[in-house]
Parts: C-alpha cells; structure tokens; sequence
C-alpha cells in the first residue's frame, strides 16, 4: 500500500498553501520541513498513527481502534478533497488559474477568501487538542475536540504546525528544521527519549523541574 493519499495535482496544491501558512523567508518553512510528506503519509492510512516508543516504526492498530481511527481519516481525506476543490474553483474565479500556479500574493488572497467565508471557529486547535493529533494516546472517536471538527483551513493550519515542528519519525520536520528554528536541540532520535539518554527537565519553568525529578524519584 503506497504512503502516500493525495494525486500529484492535490499534493502540489497542499504544499503550495502550506507554504503560505509557514512560508520561506530568512528562516526555512514549511516547504524545507516537508509538512507535505507528514500530512500525505498521515493520511495514507493506518501506518503511521503511533510512533513506537523506542522509534522502531510504528504501532499496528487492529479492532475497534483501527476502525475508529479509519473513521476519522476518511472525514479528513473528503474535508482536504473538497478544500482543494475550492481553492481552485476560487482561484479561477479571481485569477483564471489553479491556486498552484499563482503568486504568492494571489494565494494569500485566496486562503483569506477561505477564512473569511468560515463558520467562526477557532483557527486551530488548542495546544493540547493539536498535539493530539496523530500522536494522541485516546481513541479517536472518544475525544472531546479532534481534527474532524475542523473546516478545511483551520485542519491545514493545524497540519501544517504538526508537520513543522513533530518527531521526525513522523515524516515532518526534516533535518528538525522546525526545532531548530525555535531553538529546540530536540533529541536525536525518540529512542533517546525512550531509554532516558535525552531529558526535556531543562526546558520546565523555574522549579518544575525539581518537581518533576522528585515525582519520579519517588516512584
């Protein structure tokens, strides 16, 4: 089964429009951290949901989890299908041609057509609800805020953060361009995490990390 969701016309026009969402400038966007490859291969199927603690691959989802997880999946790839659809039907309604193939500029007045003709929800999830996107521990259909409640913008705003600043196991953040731009040293690899060779205690507010140290210390 290919990794990959989108058609090489649906492709180009996603990471076109990423591109706006965290463009290139003095600093590498969303184009250089292959938000792209994130979001084709998160929408490919089940194999990439769970990254494997020790970043061996990838859990194999099976039953009721699988099938919530499909679920969820199929409504996103229908909401990127239809959201391409109208950026290029508004594309050539105001630039007589397919959003891929405009400026910049033009693009921006695009997407901001998009956001102004929607429904008022929030642009993104919050912090939480977005990290628990395709790495989140509940079952899809059992939490309260999830991507499916997002229109079409705001599920590829939220994408496009994931895909910048995630694990690079999950195909995103290449090179850990988007840790790098924010000047996280992020680990290696999850592997570090996982056996303790790589810490985030030094990134807590003042004090929470001894907090923390004695939480486990005491287990």
């Amino acid at each position: 089964m290919p990794d990959t969701f989108f058609n090489p016309q649906q492709r180009a026009t996603i990471e076109a429009a990423m591109a706006r969402i965290i463009p290139t400038d003095e600093t590498p966007g969303a184009r250089e951290a292959g938000c792209i490859d994130f979001l084709d291969r998160y929408l490919s199927g089940l194999g990439y949901i769970f990254a494997k603690p020790d970043g061996s691959g990838f859990e194999v989802l099976e039953g009721r989890s699988a099938d919530a997880w499909m679920q969820r999946i199929e409504i996103m790839r229908a909401r990127y299908v239809e959201g391409i659809r109208d950026l290029d039907a508004r594309a050539q309604a105001h630039f007589a041609a397919d959003f891929v193939a405009l400026t910049p500029d033009q693009q921006d007045t695009v997407l901001r057509g998009v956001e102004a003709g929607g429904t008022g929800q929030p642009t993104t999830l919050t912090p939480n609800d977005a990290l628990a996107g395709p790495v989140s521990a509940e079952p899809a259909l059992q939490q309260t805020s999830t991507e499916v409640e997002l229109d079409f913008l705001p599920l590829l705003i939220t994408h496009t953060r994931q895909g910048f600043y995630a694990d690079p196991i999950y195909g995103g953040n290449k090179g850990q361009i988007g840790w790098k731009v924010i000047g996280f040293p992020g680990p290696a690899s999850m592997k570090d995490v996982h056996t303790g060779r790589y810490t985030t205690l030094q990134y807590f507010a003042e004090g929470e990390a001894e907090k923390v140290k004695e939480f486990h210390d005491g287990l």
